[in-house]
């Protein structure tokens, strides 16, 4: 990563925000995000007795998905309608497939979630990504294809190549790398992994709008 580039960024930041995601525009900004709500709801739906109910449990996923400000408008009602089209065996795979993800085998539960997007034209990183995300709030983010470019090319994070199809290797790589940079800034600008994304989303088009023309 270029550390110059990230402290340069948090100056620009803080410079419009001084109190980071304390600041009254920002906090209002959060509201919208429901970020609190939806990680106590994706803990009781996803727990691991929660899990044993499939039926339940899709029906959560699917409330999830269709509940997040970051998830996008256009693939929210795709994996409605994948969900409800999926035979009772496929949603068990899902499930067990999300088990995993969460609790046990990462990378199976990975490969398992990509398994069964793949089959509805679903393989999207927003998809894979949203369940940790939820989750796992503090170590976890979710994936969105322009802002994971952009972070990769502006941060220069070495040996990150991003491609639109969802793999484990990268997914892992990213994160490793984001949680990295998280350690080098000011909580004020992100406590949790989704307010340091959207800090880094915010801090290079701050930094975009004040390069000359």
């Amino acid at each position: 990563m270029n550390k110059q580039k990230l402290a340069q960024a948090q100056q620009a930041f803080l410079a419009l925000y001084p109190q980071g995601f304390e600041s009254e525009s920002l906090k209002e900004l959060g509201k919208k995000h429901r970020m609190g709500k939806l990680v106590s709801f994706a803990h009781d739906s996803f727990s691991l007795d929660a899990l044993g109910d499939v039926e339940k449990t899709t029906a959560a996923m699917t409330k999830l998905v269709s509940g997040s400000s970051m998830v996008s408008v256009f693939e929210k009602p795709k994996f409605r309608d994948a969900v409800n089209s999926m035979s009772y065996d496929e949603k068990v795979f899902m499930v067990d497939g999300l088990r995993n993800l969460l609790f046990d085998d990462e990378a199976k539960g990975f490969h398992q979630m990509l398994d069964v997007l793949t089959r509805y034209g679903l393989a999207k990183w927003t998809l894979i990504t949203v369940f940790r995300c939820y989750y796992y709030p503090e170590t976890d983010l979710l994936y969105k294809p322009t802002t994971v470019k952009n972070v990769i090319k502006h941060f220069e994070l070495e040996g990150l190549e991003y491609k639109p199809r969802p793999s484990y290797d990268f997914f892992v790589k990213y994160r490793s790398e984001i949680n990295a940079m998280k350690k080098f800034v000011s909580g004020s600008v992100g406590e949790s992994m989704a307010g340091f994304s959207g800090f880094l989303m915010m801090s290079m088009d701050i930094v975009n709008q004040d390069k000359p023309e």
